[in-house]
């Protein structure tokens, strides 16, 4: 654990790239196999479930400090992490302990079948025979919510650099569904094994935004266009009369969408399918809105498939008859896709191609891009017709140009604390907009909330105004005199019946501070409720 916790001190103290891949290297290097294991999991977001509730952290936590529960709690705000709370209110000991990263985690696994007692004198006792970081560090996998600032990719290419192997082939290991509590070191990063293959899907290779002008990436038919589809990113995979569904995330989620079970037999074995996972009820693409009703379902009931059918909208193909295809142009894997999808499409499958668009200049394109939301779609996506299927995001090939953002004005009306560097200001944002009531008066209806958009500045003025302007408290939210508006912008809506305002916007963000208007000239919810009208009709 000390070589761990020193890990992650050194790459929270640098926001240089080169700092971190060089402490990650140095770290691979020198740790055991099992805690290369572990710690490969918890960088790609593959921890033990967590043991203790955070209810019971806070109360033992707290015990232990021997300070009053209001004083945890008004430092738990201010400093914004839970684990760091904890590890700061608790006194250091000169008791240290020896154990590895290995071991910690494999008690916390056994830790989630014991008793709440037991629970409590395990943490007391390690609580005080670790230093400050290493606390920290023990706490945050407690959580289950250990987080830090170093991607996947950077975390490979140490990797790559400690073991030799290469970079993009690592990626491909990592992918799928591994467990680090059964498999050693040499199973996952040096054996190679056949049997490994079946399931695993290929790194996903992902689009950077336009920056600029359009008309900058040169003649407009040197890329092929088509829409860029609001769902999951997903592969599909038919293999040895088997199909696998992985999401971008690199979860398997074949089992929450039994609509593609039909594709064995049907789609040759040895074929993997780049696209997207897309409502389709009434025979239509939904919104995003429609498609949360089936993520999370550890089961998809009849009712729930019949009212929000799913399609993959296909648009690139990774394999093809058991051959990895991907340092073909995309010309050439367009094609072949399109092929297998004509002899497909009459089969019933919920399957589509996602049609590519023949436009001649940048005109017909930002045209084209104005019918996004007409389509369903965020925009466009442009991918050179030559470009080979890459690992992560690479600049140069792949372009996304998504719509301009939805706009309304609204009123603040709740605030809360941020996170990291932001825990000391009030920079999480409750907004509302007018609605008539059943008496004809005018009230405010909470109907998103937002809390990236505005400088540091601003939100240092925000925080001051709020600090002002508190009507009440409710724990660490505070709500404020409705008084500031601000304009704020989404990718999209759609109308809710879990939210009291009746819409559910995806993706809010604050656009600007809008100094100019008074409460009275923000929207109201008939506005933004005469916007999903408006697009439907489109």
């Amino acid at each position: 654990m000390k070589n761990f916790a020193e890990l992650i001190k050194a790459l929270d103290s640098s926001n240089k790239t080169s700092v971190k891949v060089n402490a990650l290297t140095d770290y691979f290097r020198r740790a055991s196999p099992e805690d290369k294991v572990w710690t490969i999991a918890i960088l790609s977001h593959r921890r033990p479930p967590r043991p203790v509730n955070t209810t019971l952290l806070r109360l033992w936590a707290n015990e232990l400090a021997n300070i009053p529960l209001w004083l945890f709690e008004e430092s738990y705000h201010i400093v914004g992490d839970l684990a760091e709370t904890i590890a700061l209110i608790i006194p250091t000991t000169k008791e240290h302990s020896d154990k590895s990263l290995t071991e910690f985690l494999q008690e916390m696994i056994a830790l989630k079948k014991k008793s709440d007692d037991e629970k409590r004198e395990y943490l007391r006792t390690n609580w005080l025979a670790l230093n400050y970081y290493e606390r920290f560090v023990f706490t945050k996998l407690i959580t289950g919510s250990f987080r830090i600032g170093v991607s996947q990719k950077l975390m490979t290419r140490a990797l790559s650099k400690a073991e030799g192997v290469d970079e993009d082939l690592l990626a491909y290991k990592l992918m799928g569904d591994w467990n680090p509590d059964k498999i050693s070191f040499q199973e996952l990063i040096l054996d190679e094994k056949s049997s490994d293959y079946l399931s695993k899907p290929f790194p996903f290779y992902l689009a950077y935004p336009i920056e600029g002008e359009v008309s900058a990436l040169g003649n407009p038919e040197d890329w092929s266009i088509e829409h860029k589809w609001d769902g999951i990113r997903s592969q599909t995979i038919i293999r040895d009369d088997k199909i696998y569904v992985w999401s971008r995330g690199e979860e398997l989620v074949t089992d929450k969408y039994p609509e593609f079970h039909a594709f064995v037999g049907i789609i040759p074995n040895g074929t993997v399918i780049d696209g997207e996972i897309l409502p389709f009820p009434e025979g239509q693409i939904g919104t995003f809105n429609d498609l949360q009703t089936r993520i999370g379902r550890k089961t998809v009931s009849a009712a729930l498939l019949a009212k929000t059918p799913v399609i993959i909208k296909a648009y690139d193909l990774l394999e093809w008859e058991g051959n990895d295809i991907r340092n073909l142009p995309y010309d050439q894997r367009r094609d072949l896709l399109e092929k297998l999808y004509e002899t497909v499409k009459n089969s019933n499958l919920s399957l589509q191609i996602s049609e590519r668009v023949n436009l001649k200049s940048w005109e017909d394109v930002t045209t084209e891009r104005m019918r996004a939301r007409e389509m369903k779609s965020e925009g466009l996506m442009l991918k050179r017709r030559d470009s080979a299927y890459q690992v992560g995001r690479k600049k140069g090939d792949w372009w996304k140009w998504k719509i301009e953002p939805l706009v309304i004005d609204a009123v603040l009306t709740y605030a809360m604390r941020g996170s990291g560097r932001r825990a000391n200001l009030f920079t999480d944002y409750t907004f509302a907009l007018w609605q008539d009531n059943e008496n004809g008066e005018r009230e405010l209806v909470t109907f998103a909330k937002a809390y990236s958009g505005l400088t540091d500045a601003e939100f240092r003025k925000v925080d001051d105004w709020i600090k002002k302007h508190t009507l009440e408290r409710f724990g660490p939210v505070r709500s404020v005199t409705p008084q500031l508006v601000f304009e704020i912008g989404f990718e999209g809506i759609a109308f809710s019946k879990r939210h009291k305002s009746g819409v559910a916007t995806r993706f809010p963000r604050i656009l600007r501070w809008r100094h100019d208007k008074k409460i009275e000239e923000a929207n109201s919810i008939e506005d933004i409720k005469n916007m999903i009208s408006s697009n439907t009709e489109n």
